[in-house]
């Protein structure tokens, strides 16, 4: 038994090993490459620049579903809508969201507003956001049309939603970022002092009397999504801002989409200018449909979104936080 044994054993025992080697060799190569793919693509994520990663699509099919409330005029049922959606996207992007209610006396009577106010964590007091992000959500209120702000009011804040998402997966730059929809930006007759920027002068308000110096600078978004785009910077804008948003769409070879108005504008970056903070106005205030029926998702386009949202946070990255 054992002399029959071992003739046979050691055949075995040689192919066992002959079988052994290209089957280690075969795990080690899957293993080389697996590790070889991996590293690959985190060199490729790595690769990536955060305005690539701006999604115009997701913006537009964010302006779709606010307009799809319809006429969203502050007190209204459908600008709570509104509130409750952007809100459930600003904490899908790792937002903690406060809102900022107060109520004004208008010309319609007295309203209820409400800001709504998103940071990313690990912004206590030793790292607080230095650079603001705005859009007003609400719309103007008509009594003749049925006005849906697919531009005005829409765009900017489909803009907002989606810079919320890019920035949110960079814990280290989303940190430094505070974002601000302001609720009554319309005006109920005619832009005043007391009439309009309803959200925008009560948010400064309150940031004076706490402290508006950490803020070194914002950007706000209105009327961003024309189709045939040209972003009309106003010519009160903080003049370093504009060069360097130009420099940065010059950079991303959109250049030919930004140029001055020539004119002031009376819009949210005023308050915010008014109490030191440099604020910029990123609004194409050349389009045929403002304030009119006619202000409808045909009107916008997803690749105008891309094209601010890209050089927004080409600026953001590569200027305003980079110092």
């Amino acid at each position: 038994m054992e002399i029959v044994g071992r003739p046979c054993q050691t055949p075995i025992q040689k192919h066992w090993r002959i079988a052994a080697f290209p089957r280690n060799a075969l795990q080690i190569a899957s293993i080389f490459f697996f590790v070889s793919f991996v590293q690959a693509g985190s060199l490729r994520a790595a690769e990536t620049k955060i305005w690539e990663e701006f999604s115009g699509e997701k913006a537009f099919a964010h302006v779709q579903r606010l307009v799809d409330f319809g006429p969203r005029p502050a007190g209204s049922k459908a600008i709570e809508k509104s509130r409750d959606y952007i809100e459930d996207h600003l904490r899908r992007s790792g937002c903690q969201v406060t809102r900022q209610a107060f109520s004004d006396d208008t010309p319609r009577g007295k309203i209820q507003f409400v800001n709504l106010i998103a940071q990313f964590p690990g912004q206590g007091n030793a790292s607080s956001p230095v650079f603001l992000l705005c859009s007003h959500y609400d719309t103007k209120m008509f009594d003749t049309i049925r006005f849906v702000g697919a531009n005005d009011g829409g765009s900017s804040t489909g803009v907002l939603l989606e810079l919320a998402r890019v920035i949110g997966q960079h814990p280290n730059f989303a940190r430094k970022i505070e974002l601000v929809f302001f609720d009554g930006e319309e005006a109920y007759e005619q832009f005043s002092q007391k009439d309009g920027l309803y959200g925008s002068r009560y948010f400064a308000r309150q940031l004076k009397a706490a402290s508006a110096k950490q803020f070194r600078g914002g950007l706000l978004f209105d009327m961003v999504g024309d189709r045939s785009l040209g972003i009309t910077l106003p010519s009160d804008s903080p003049a370093e801002m504009a060069r360097d948003i130009f420099a940065a769409a010059e950079a991303l070879k959109l250049r030919n989409y930004f140029t001055y108005l020539g004119q002031e504008l009376i819009d949210d970056h005023v308050p915010l200018n008014a109490i030191g903070i440099p604020t910029l106005d990123i609004i194409d205030f050349d389009f045929p449909w403002w304030h009119t029926a006619d202000d409808t998702m045909d009107k916008i386009s997803a690749q105008s979104l891309q094209t601010v949202g890209a050089v927004a946070l080409y600026y953001l990255s590569e200027s305003a936080l980079k110092r």
